[in-house]
């Protein structure tokens, strides 16, 4: 059962989150085993995070519940939320990300939730809900308060499923480059 404290701080985290918008890029195929990794970001001071269009994620193997791994998410870079997916290609980079490192075990949160039983999902980053990929029959428990937060890699590898929020599981983060780059400061090469 999902406790009401967690949808309270949900909505929080929506209401007032940093309001930034991480953009991906077109993909390939869920599931590939022979997907290449994605470069490192290149971004000072994050270089064992992974370079994704405009925003660059680490996986956490660190099993949190949703509320605990989105908000240890903001602490590790400016603006950091649990990853949204926008793109088939970037869900698969992290399919990959998660197989180099921890390959026995893919479950991981996503930065989505069911918002308040509308059968609506959205990105806690506040990004438009533009892509999805789920595993056969889910979401299932819409509209009822049971699974309301979005993993990635239940049954089907490289899709989503609906489940409930108080679970633990590992996570990826992902921040805009531009939220850390001050104006006039560039990239790193």
């Amino acid at each position: 059962m999902v406790e009401s404290g967690s949808i309270c701080v949900l909505l929080v985290t929506l209401l007032f989150g940093s309001g930034n918008f991480l953009r991906t890029e077109r993909g390939f195929v869920a599931g590939r085993t022979n997907v290449t990794m994605p470069k490192a970001c290149n971004v000072y001071g994050f270089t064992d995070w992974y370079k994704l269009g405009s925003v660059c994620v680490k996986y956490f193997n660190l099993p949190l519940n949703f509320t605990d791994a989105e908000f240890s998410c903001r602490t590790k870079a400016p603006g950091a939320h649990l990853v949204s997916v926008h793109k088939r290609q970037h869900n698969d980079y992290l399919l990959s990300i998660v197989k180099k490192f921890n390959p026995k075990n893919l479950r991981i949160w996503l930065g989505a939730f069911e918002f308040f039983k509308s059968g609506k999902f959205l990105w806690l980053d506040g990004s438009f809900w533009d892509f999805q990929i789920w595993t056969s029959g889910e979401p299932n428990h819409m509209y009822t308060s049971t699974e309301e937060c979005l993993e990635m890699n239940w049954k089907e590898i490289g899709r989503w499923n609906d489940d409930a929020c108080h679970y633990k599981k590992n996570y990826v983060c992902a921040f805009d480059v531009k939220a850390i780059l001050k104006p006039g400061s560039e990239e790193m090469e």
